[in-house]
Order: structure tokens, then C-alpha cells, then sequence
């Protein structure tokens, strides 16, 4: 009989998480450029870790569309043409604007007010240019509010969308303050809606997924400058040591 080590699976399960982690803040910060290929022993040298969860954990990527595998060579981030930008906001808009009419109508006052504190992390962490804090809280927010609609399967489907259309080099916007303004748009919507002002609610929603269609396109186009087909960018690594090391914790 085969005698399994429990802890040995949960932690590198653990370590797996965290080394997508990472590589999802290496997108978002620009560091790992669209159509560029890297190498899992590359980035594991770069993260600190074995070759092993680097792949598994890109493996968990490429399921989320923001890489695909390259035979004998590595991994490509993903790289989003004018058009699915377009679609992924037209269908987000389809979804989304109509639910936020129907929540306007039926949600609860307290229920709505639940989300005031994440509608204030985002304006918060985007004045911090906390990159991070923003997309997590922009995360949560958007798909709570979605939740009060009782429809699981629609909060999975923009769950979906909302990952694959990832703001590749989002940090350089962040850091130029380009984000303030659509983060205020969050508190702006929850005023509405609490208000009971349905087509208003439903008009800003719209506005902000436009909002955040531009902001797509200028994080793209700022990610997508300087990169090679060899993981590297600018001659410099992938990831810088530094970097890689505080988002593993020190590993």
C-alpha cells in the first residue's frame, strides 16, 4: 500500500498558488510582455523555485487564457487583438448593464451598502497606486454585486471574461494615475443604485465598462512595447529578482 504525505501535497499546492501569483502580477505590472516566450526554468531561476510549480502554475494560466503553450519552448502570454477587446466588452455589457437594472430594483439597502467598503478600497488603493489591492477589491465588488441577482452560473460567466481580459501592463497606468477615475465611477454606481435610480444605475454602468474598454486598449498597448520572443525584455530579465522574491514571500 502507498503511504501519501499530505503535507507534503499541501504545500506544494501552496507553492504552485503562489508562483501564479506572481507570474498574474508580472502580467499585470508589464514585466511578462504580450507574444513574448518564456521558459519555466527561466522563470524558476528568476522566482527561486523548481521548474515544477513554474509549470504547473503557467499550466493554470494557459486554462485562464492569458498564456499558451509553445511546444519545446515555453509559454506565450496571450496577446488581445482591437476585436476581442470589443467583445469581451459587448458581452460584458449585455450581462452586466441589464443585472445592475434589475439589482437597482430588488436589492436591499443594506444589501447594496455591504459593498460600500469595497467601492472605497478601490478608489483608495488606485490614489495608492496599489495595483494589487485595486483589482482584488475591483474583483470582488463587481462580482458581489452581480451575486444580488441570485444567478450563479451569470456571476461565473463574467468571472470568466473579467480573467481572460486581464490589463496586461496595467501597473504603468496605474502608476500615471490613469485608474482614479474609473474607481470613483464604483462609488458613483452604488450611490445610484441606492438611490433606486434604475436607468441612471444601468447609463454609468455602460459608461464604465467604456471606461474600462480604454484602459484595456492603453494597458495593452504600454505592454505590449520592447518585448522579445526569448523572455527577456530590454536585454534585462523577465522578472526582476527583487520583485519575483517579495511576491513569493522571500522563497
Amino acid at each position: 500500500m502507498t503511504h501519501l504525505r499530505p503535507q507534503a501535497i499541501s504545500v506544494q499546492a501552496h507553492l504552485r498558488d503562489q508562483v501564479a501569483g506572481a507570474l498574474r502580477a508580472a502580467l499585470i505590472a508589464g514585466d511578462l510582455r504580450p507574444g513574448a516566450v518564456y521558459s519555466a526554468p527561466v522563470l524558476a531561476a528568476e522566482l527561486g523555485v523548481s521548474a515544477t510549480p513554474v509549470r504547473e502554475a503557467m499550466l493554470d494560466l494557459a486554462r485562464e487564457g492569458l498564456v499558451e503553450a509553445v511546444r519545446n519552448k515555453g509559454f506565450r502570454v496571450t496577446e488581445m487583438t482591437e476585436r476581442d477587446l470589443d467583445e469581451f466588452t459587448e458581452i460584458r455589457a449585455l450581462i452586466e448593464v441589464p443585472t445592475v437594472g434589475r439589482v437597482t430594483a430588488s436589492a436591499t439597502a443594506g444589501q447594496l451598502e455591504s459593498l460600500r467598503p469595497l467601492a472605497l478600497r478601490i478608489v483608495t488603493a488606485a490614489r495608492e497606486h496599489d495595483v494589487l489591492a485595486y483589482l482584488d477589491a475591483d474583483h470582488r465588488f463587481h462580482l458581489g454585486l452581480l451575486a444580488l441577482a441570485g444567478n450563479r452560473h451569470l456571476v461565473d460567466v463574467v468571472a470568466d471574461l473579467r480573467t481572460r481580459s486581464r490589463l496586461f501592463g496595467l501597473g504603468r497606468l496605474n502608476e500615471a494615475g490613469r485608474l482614479v477615475a474609473s474607481a470613483r465611477e464604483h462609488v458613483e454606481l452604488l450611490d445610484l443604485m441606492a438611490a433606486g435610480r434604475v436607468h441612471e444605475a444601468e447609463e454609468c454602468m455602460r459608461r464604465h465598462l467604456a471606461h474600462v474598454r480604454t484602459l484595456w486598449a492603453d494597458g495593452r498597448a504600454d505592454g505590449s512595447a520592447n518585448g522579445s520572443m526569448d523572455g527577456s525584455v530590454d536585454g534585462t530579465a523577465a522578472i526582476g529578482a527583487p520583485a519575483a522574491a517579495s511576491r513569493l514571500g522571500g522563497r
